[in-house]
């Protein structure tokens, strides 16, 4: 019988273990706040954007939200960002992707202060992850992570492959899962667009980790019996439903569950986790700002 792995109640779990952590900063003077910034029309962006509010809310992280026109200046961030990075109410700063073509994501990236970076994508935050002294994990990648502790995945010595080689989820996920650590200690593969012969790989891997963002990409026959199979991919194809589409992962789920030892659903397996790990990352940068301890491993 395959183990669905429940991301809404890990999830669920991560925000009580951070709202009992804000209200113990609470006690120390410090109200951890979250800076959301949107500076596009996408009706995506802007539903993200506004669960990520409500998160905050239910937790009693105090949110604060600029929305820029997309047609505005990419000066107009870049000095957005510098007003938030001055605020001493502001823990965290989100700056939601993507950007209209004229603004360059990379600076954007960099201007915001490393240590309200809650996303983790700022280059001192990357090489602190490489080198095994992370300030913040990306949200997602940190997510599957606990994931695979809350359902004892064995990773130490485990064959792993990540479908994808982003810089928000693959690449990091890779570099989590190789680390000396609980839910690391894995070998790891990372296959992208150009690797030949991605069955072969998939074949042996105890772990697959699918971040390509190509709907159904992995099926059940690339997959080894009893693998866990954590889908990353929400991918949005036309369907004959009330809305017109329907969401569907980078694996397909109904082949894949009759072979899988464990899987993730999509949606409610790792979408959660990374709005959870999200508010996880706002408390850490709060208490690291006014230099009080905070408790969430």
């Amino acid at each position: 019988m395959t183990e669905i792995i429940d991301g809404e109640a890990v999830a669920a779990d991560v925000r009580d273990a951070v709202a009992d952590e804000v209200a113990r900063l609470a006690d120390a003077g410090v109200e951890p706040g979250l800076a959301t910034v949107l500076m596009s029309d996408d009706p995506a962006s802007e539903t993200y954007v506004s669960m990520k509010q409500r998160d905050c809310e239910e937790v009693g992280i105090e949110s604060f939200h600029v929305e820029i026109d997309a047609d505005a200046p990419a000066e107009e961030l870049y000095e957005t960002i510098d007003d938030l990075n001055d605020r001493d109410d502001v823990h965290g700063i989100l700056v939601q992707l993507p950007l209209p073509d004229h603004v360059d994501q990379r600076t954007v990236l960099r201007r915001i202060d490393p240590e309200k970076d809650v996303d983790g994508f700022h280059p001192e935050n990357v090489g602190r992850l490489v080198a095994g002294d992370a300030r913040f994990k990306p949200c997602t990648p940190h997510g599957v992570q606990k994931l695979l502790d809350a359902y004892d995945v064995e990773t130490e010595g485990a064959d792993a492959v990540v479908v994808g080689r982003s810089d928000i989820v693959g690449k990091p996920m890779a570099n989590l899962l190789i680390q000396k650590s609980p839910t690391g200690n894995a070998t790891t593969t990372v296959c992208h667009s150009r690797t030949e012969d991605l069955e072969a790989k998939l074949a042996g891997a105890d772990l697959v980790v699918a971040a390509a963002g190509i709907p159904e990409f992995v099926d059940g026959s690339m997959l080894k019996e009893g693998a866990t199979v954590i889908d990353v991919g929400i991918n949005r194809v036309d369907a004959d439903t009330e809305k017109g589409y329907e969401l569907v992962g980078d694996v397909d789920y109904e082949s894949a569950s009759e072979v899988a030892g464990a899987i993730t659903p999509v949606p409610g397996g790792v979408g959660p986790m990374t709005r959870a790990m999200l508010l996880y990352n706002t408390v850490k940068a709060a208490g690291l700002q006014r230099d009080v301890d905070v408790n969430l491993d």
